[in-house]
């Protein structure tokens, strides 16, 4: 699968308001009450990354989780990842 060029992006981006572009990926925070709350978050998120055997770059810092999402083998961002965000978003709106 290719890489987006920077004007799908961009499109792609306007429907995804929670994700921005930095650092070569698609970004999103999460903030959480606690350590165990963000820590399940990870396991969910986990479990559906396997499913669709697309796996995002996670951070997790105590109560804050923050997803990066990048396709590896296209050295770039793809439907692929843009497809992933919006399935998160519709599983942790």
């Amino acid at each position: 699968m290719a890489a987006l060029t920077p004007e799908e992006l961009t499109a792609a981006l306007v429907d995804l308001p929670n994700w921005r572009l930095a650092h070569g990926k698609v970004i999103r925070d999460f903030e959480f009450p606690d350590f165990v709350q963000a820590l399940a978050f990870v396991n969910q998120v986990g479990a559906l990354a396997e499913v669709h055997n697309h796996h995002p770059d996670i951070d997790i810092r105590y109560n804050k989780v923050r997803l990066g999402l990048i396709s590896h083998d296209a050295n770039g961002i793809t439907r692929r990842d843009i497809m992933l965000a919006a399935l998160l978003d519709a599983q942790f709106a």
